[in-house]
């Protein structure tokens, strides 16, 4: 695979570059910068060799239709401010766009098209939409790992049409998945999170073999709890998981990996209530386990202590009520504090447990942070991403 940092002659070459600015906006505002934020090497490294940057990206699912709430447009503005550089927004159908009517201003640098999800030729990796984004621009750089799990026209299809080569944040992330997954340094543990762990069987069944041992935490671990035979109250949970999680014993003792999950908890009787401790045995029926207890945090502190890799995807518990994210917080203070000596190389992934991060201001903090979602869960999941295999 061909990164972009490695070629020479780029000067005043368009740049076909397809970034994930997929960030959360409310009321126009944008309420989570981080993606925006980890796509500014890539711009500055473009600008420094005098390219001409056509970006391309998507915010939320419009299904082939324009939706001005889905426009790109405070995307502009918060990266204009961001780069100091002016940037046009294209509105106009990409069918009638064409190459040299594109930075007729030679000042201009930068041009966004219109969100590439109102054109429905997009999700369905239309070749002839492939050739017209791919007529705008001399080469195509992919630096949207999270969006490489998509056969999609701006990720797969125009990579073929064109010079193609990663981007520098792709690039990086790739690189820090192979060191969980490939390049490892043992002993690995992995903390897995979330709500559903139908979700993310395929994961856990494929690191199960290279980890030393996967901590099961947040609504995944209730299906653990109850398959153990432990009351549960009214705490979320799927059904008819048995089978699931017997596999997931059955394939740890073949491996010799380690499946811990909590042996304490924090409930409430609402998700705004305040937190009690409590052992599993003394779960009520109309109890929520919404986080987890601090015997359990101990024990996920002691298994951090004796790795030198942590993979971490998913909070501890119902961090949007501050009473039940003390456990996601102990668990990346406690990565945290082994970073800064070097004893652990530490990546995180998902957009929740971001989430939990900004609230503890330590984005920063860790080895290296993935804004991916669906791409990191395959990639860890052993499956080919379209957008890598193109570039390949």
């Amino acid at each position: 695979m061909k990164n972009i940092k490695d070629q020479e002659n780029l000067n005043q070459k368009k740049v076909l570059l397809r970034l994930d600015l997929n960030v959360p906006i409310k009321n126009g505002k944008i309420t989570d910068q981080t993606r925006i934020d980890k796509i500014l090497p890539v711009i500055d490294f473009l600008l420094k060799k005098k390219c001409k940057i056509i970006v391309i990206s998507h915010v939320g699912r419009p299904k082939g239709k324009i939706n001005n709430d889905l426009s790109l447009k405070p995307i502009c503005e918060n990266l204009k401010k961001k780069i100091k550089k002016e940037i046009t927004l294209i509105k106009e159908d990409i069918f009638k766009l064409k190459k040299e009517d594109l930075f007729q201003n030679t000042e201009n640098e930068i041009i966004f098209l219109e969100n590439i999800r109102f054109y429905e030729q997009e999700e369905k990796n239309d070749l002839d939409f492939s050739k017209q984004l791919a007529k705008l621009a001399d080469i195509f750089v992919n630096d949207a790992f999270s969006c490489s799990h998509r056969a999609h026209a701006s990720v797969s299809k125009v990579a073929e049409l064109l010079p193609s080569y990663a981007g520098l944040q792709l690039e990086t992330e790739l690189n820090a998945l192979k060191k969980v997954t490939t390049e490892i340094k043992k002993p690995i543990t992995c903390i897995i999170g979330g709500s559903k762990i139908s979700t993310k069987i395929g994961v856990i069944k494929n690191l199960i073999p290279k980890f030393d041992n996967i901590i099961v935490v947040g609504g995944m671990a209730n299906n653990i709890l109850k398959y153990k035979g432990n009351q549960i109250g009214k705490s979320i949970r799927e059904d008819n998981c048995e089978s699931i999680i017997d596999d997931i014993f059955k394939a740890s003792k073949t491996h010799s990996c380690s499946i811990i999950y909590p042996h304490d908890v924090r409930v409430g009787k609402s998700i705004e209530d305040s937190p009690q401790i409590k052992e599993l045995k003394e779960i009520e029926v109309d109890d929520f386990i919404l986080d987890i207890g601090p015997k359990t945090i101990n024990n996920i502190k002691n298994i951090i202590e004796n790795s030198k890799t942590v993979l971490w995807n998913g909070p501890a518990g119902y961090f949007e009520n501050k009473n039940f994210a003390n456990g996601s917080y102990e668990i990346a203070k406690k990565i945290i504090k082994h970073n800064k000596n070097n004893s652990i190389y530490s990546v995180v992934g998902g957009g929740d447990t971001i989430a939990v991060l900004n609230q503890i201001n330590a984005i920063n903090e860790f080895n290296f942070v993935s804004t991916a979602g669906g791409a990191f869960l395959e990639y860890l999941e052993g499956k080919e991403l379209p957008g890598i295999k193109a570039l390949n």
